[in-house]
């Protein structure tokens, strides 16, 4: 079978073309329509003039609620929401719809979730029953998104979003059975089985899984936590987590990092402290594993992880009394499959703390949000960076890995987040440093705008070198081959080409969990026409280096990526 697309190239042209309509206003968005059209628009001022720093666009001035949390699903929509405990937001619920058990106001008839399509930059309210504050999220091997935890009537909380063809119907479902433990700043990550691993949060230090497996015990405890814990300040919260390929689980907080055999519940390594200050919430640095790069039949690749940014011990209470601390601004790079695994540090452009760190489909990191100094919490930081910074992990020489990139005119601080997008933009949105929403009288306003930004591979300087109409012949199924086909403008040479499948992330709070990024091997390349070339690639190997559900894969011709595919590992 075949997936098709239509070319990127001629979306993009479009999208340039003929831009939406914009609404300015962030006053209350009382329309019944289902999905609010808005305009995109772009500077074209000098900051955004070099093609080589990449572009902004403004998709909406107001969806109506701040994006604390994302996640893009397979049907090319994007999940976005907020917090429900602080009154009404500035998007109305559809067709007379009102919750009647918030703690804010006895009822709200005002939507803290939205469901954007990325093909139309369109969105449509959502209702969410509970509170999902400070929440977790994985995709599910279906493409359903389970969302966990929050606070106080949402802090057991298990909900269900799954993509559907009816998009009038779609829409959040809470389920009767919670969660054993209270979940507030937690982890999710999905496992080799399809289960959801549910770790830490506020004074929780123990897992779960969703679904519950009945010949195993409810919660685990894991001391691990409790000893990253910082007094009054913690710096342990929502540890970075990562699925290794011999099945354990790689788990980073504050500053100390170990592998967890979750099945038997046992710590089986522990790593050297990262150098300099502390990484987690609310001293929130960011991480990713960096690309695995896959040969056929190497069950064990080489695992990377890196983490950047956060805030020195005490920003947290300096923050509170006035006294913003300069940010981090350094990265480690430790190989965890070593023998002797290391810290290797190297300095980003400047400090940041609540960075949003993704990979993009040319193996590449970007950076981008935060603050320069102080920490993540109410009122806790001030002087955002507006710059992206690029990293380019396999350049040989240090100096020459980070790259500062064109700036947005849009602080995001606290409660930010971003995502990648299929078509290799990054969907950009929220930052909301206050209680409750705040647009006047405030250094940094309340954020309820979407952007995206276009990294440099996206400049139509690329076209004649970014792969179109793109088809993945399947299914793809582990350790077997499958072939990638695709166009380019003129007959180019195939030698600079990779084919990479990104599995799209949870993001919140400067962590975009699930995220990982694989580098598929080559087997051949076939040139059917003057125009067309296909691929043949592996796909991994197993399910503890790809776990079942759905991966966008991209091809990368000379750094230049084209719309991505979805395909399910099976």
């Amino acid at each position: 079978m075949a997936f098709n697309i239509v070319s990127f190239t001629f979306i993009f042209a479009l999208f340039l073309l003929f831009p939406l309509s914009c609404n300015s206003s962030h006053k209350h968005d009382t329309s019944q329509k289902s999905y609010h059209r808005q305009h995109s628009s772009s500077s074209f001022d000098q900051k955004n003039s070099d093609h080589t720093k990449g572009k902004w666009i403004l998709l909406h001035k107001s969806i109506g609620i701040s994006a604390m949390h994302m996640q893009l699903l397979h049907n090319n929509k994007v999940v976005i929401f907020d917090r429900t405990d602080f009154g009404s937001s500035n998007l109305s619920l559809p067709r007379g719809k009102c919750r009647y058990n918030d703690e804010a106001i006895k009822v709200d008839c005002t939507a803290h979730s939205i469901l954007y399509n990325v093909a139309t930059n369109t969105y449509r309210p959502l209702m969410v029953q509970t509170d999902v504050w400070c929440s977790s999220g994985a995709v599910n091997s279906n493409g359903t998104l389970i969302q966990t935890g929050g606070y106080h009537d949402g802090e057991r909380k298990i909900r269900l979003f799954s993509p559907c063809n009816d998009e009038e119907t779609c829409d959040w479902t809470e389920l009767q059975q919670n969660l054993t433990v209270k979940r507030w700043y937690s982890t999710d990550h999905i496992l080799p089985d399809g289960r959801i691993m549910i770790i830490g949060g506020r004074n929780a230090y123990s897992y779960e899984f969703f679904p519950q497996n009945s010949n195993t015990n409810y919660v685990f405890h894991l001391p691990f936590l409790k000893e990253t814990t910082d007094p009054k300040e913690e710096n342990n919260l929502y540890p970075f987590l990562y699925l290794l390929p011999d099945g354990n689980v790689y788990i980073f907080a504050n500053q100390r990092s170990i592998v967890l055999d979750y099945a038997k519940n046992r710590v089986v390594r522990e790593f050297p402290v990262i150098p300099g200050e502390k990484r987690s919430y609310p001293a929130t640095g960011s991480s990713v594993m960096l690309p695995m790069k896959l040969v056929a039949g190497d069950f064990s690749p080489v695992v990377e992880v890196m983490v950047c940014g956060g805030a020195n011990g005490g920003a947290f209470l300096q923050a509170a009394v006035g006294g913003f601390m300069p940010a981090s601004r350094t990265c480690g790079r430790i190989k965890i499959t070593d023998p002797d695994p290391k810290w290797v540090m190297e300095d980003m452009p400047s400090g940041r703390v609540m960075p949003d760190m993704l990979l993009l489909p040319t193996g590449d990191v970007i950076i981008l949000n935060g603050a320069s100094k102080g920490t993540a919490g109410w009122e806790s930081a001030i002087d955002p960076v507006l710059n992206p910074v690029l990293y380019e992990p396999d350049q040989p020489d240090p100096n020459k890995r980070f790259s500062v990139l064109n700036p947005t005119s849009i602080p995001r601080m606290y409660h930010s987040s971003a995502t990648l997008l299929p078509d290799g933009r990054i969907l950009v949105g929220g930052s909301n440093p206050h209680i409750r929403y705040n647009f006047t009288g405030v250094k940094y306003p309340t954020e309820l705008s979407l952007e995206a930004f276009m990294p440099p591979y996206l400049s139509p300087h690329h076209s004649q070198l970014r792969p179109s109409n793109t088809t993945v012949e399947g299914p793809v199924s582990y350790g077997q081959k499958f072939s990638v086909t695709f166009t380019l403008g003129v007959s180019q040479d195939m030698k600079e080409v990779m084919v990479t499948m990104i599995a799209p992330s949870f993001t919140t709070h400067s962590f975009a969990m699930n995220q990982r990024l694989l580098i598929l091997d080559i087997v051949e390349i076939q040139q059917l026409s003057s125009f067309t070339q296909k691929i043949m690639v592996y796909a991994p190997p197993s399910r503890n280096i790809a776990p079942l559900g759905y991966y966008m894969v991209f091809v990368v011709h000379k750094g230049v990526p084209g719309h991505s595919i979805w395909v399910k590992m099976q």
